[in-house]
């Protein structure tokens, strides 16, 4: 039997005395999740080259298949995006594609310090590497999934080359250079990362980045554990780079009435995120015929927060670009109850039996 903290005492000493006498309590783990990691048996983590040093790509079913490439956030990585795929229904819609995440240099966790003299890559090489992301997993086309500074990255990509993307999927895309503000504000951020290190004020500005202001009063269990990810798992000095690399991007240079974004494109954002009017400009610039712009309500953080709507934009989205067969309601409901019974033998045959602080929801399947 594992060793009894005192946490766990206390939380033991909460079990009436009574039920001592009617239930023997054996094998009593105690979990306190403190990583932002959620594991995945079928995800694969491989090390692709490119002409900026080696990147991380987390490989997630059958590679036969479509592909799907995604492309994370500042401060985040791949896991980021494993509770929306590991949603139930976006479970039913994945039997029919392989999921490519792609970590930028030195974002995965555990990732050494990246060195002194190392010059971090700007916005177009990032987007540049994902060629040879594609040479190494032969992979002819994708949809495109990114958020933040990945959707800008894909943007980026999917200009310079339209005939590898067959759609997009782009949350909080911004199109044009950073203002003065954002700039001073990434700037700063950066330099408090590389000289103290995650610091509260750092800490506190991704936390409106992801989540817009006060993100405790809608969901403070989440809130807590994305607080409590980037004071301990994320590579400030690493994160300093990326984050001066999304300061200093270029605008894309698209325009509706002349270049733009060949490929369908999904624009969307939340109505409590900070990034709107970032979206409304990206949405200006798009092709009407080609693109759709949707504000997702009460969110910020909307792979988190509202996975349920994602997913179903996203499914429509590729069935009306002809990509999917429609998925009927029992199917869907039939994956529902899957995954509902899986949970439940798991509870009932398990040896041990687990008490999760704080528990996630069931978006996540840990």
């Amino acid at each position: 039997m594992p060793t009894v903290n005192s946490e766990e005492t206390a939380l033991l000493s909460l079990l009436p005395i009574d039920s001592m006498d009617d239930i023997e309590l054996k094998n009593i783990q105690l979990q306190f999740p403190s990583v932002r990691r959620f594991s995945d048996s079928s995800c694969q983590e491989l090390r692709v080259h490119t002409d900026r040093g080696d990147i991380m790509v987390a490989v997630q079913g059958d590679r036969s298949k479509p592909a799907i490439l995604t492309y994370h956030d500042i401060g985040l990585n791949y896991t980021s995006f494993q509770p929306f795929f590991n949603y139930v229904d976006m479970r039913a819609l994945l039997e029919n594609f392989c999921v490519y995440h792609v970590n930028a240099p030195g974002q995965e966790e555990g990732a050494p310090t990246l060195p002194e003299d190392y010059v971090y890559p700007t916005m177009e090489e990032l987007s540049n590497q994902l060629n040879y992301v594609m040479v190494h997993f032969a992979i002819k086309s994708f949809i495109g999934f990114g958020v933040g500074v990945g959707a800008n990255i894909l943007a980026r990509f999917a200009l310079i080359n339209p005939e590898k993307v067959d759609a997009l999927a782009l949350i909080n895309c911004s199109s044009t250079q950073a203002g003065w503000i954002e700039w001073a504000s990434h700037k700063m951020n950066s330099r408090a990362l590389r000289s103290r290190g995650m610091t509260p004020a750092v800490i506190d500005y991704l936390m409106w980045y992801h989540f817009g202001r006060c993100p405790e009063e809608r969901n403070p269990d989440l809130a807590q554990m994305y607080r409590t990810y980037f004071r301990r798992h994320v590579n400030p000095g690493n994160l300093a780079m990326l984050v001066e690399s999304y300061a200093r991007r270029s605008d894309l240079g698209i325009a509706r009435d002349s270049a733009s974004i060949r490929a369908p494109v999904l624009n969307l954002t939340a109505a409590l995120s900070p990034h709107v009017d970032q979206t409304v400009s990206f949405n200006a610039r798009l092709h009407p015929a080609n693109s759709t712009w949707m504000k997702i309500s009460d969110s910020a953080m909307v792979l988190e927060e509202q996975p349920g709507k994602i997913s179903e934009a996203f499914r429509l989205f590729l069935q009306g670009e002809g990509y999917v067969a429609p998925l009927s309601p029992t199917k869907i409901v039939a994956f529902r109850r899957l995954s509902d019974a899986g949970r439940r033998r798991a509870c009932r045959h398990s040896p041990v039996i687990r008490i999760t602080e704080n528990p996630i929801s069931e978006a996540v399947v840990c």
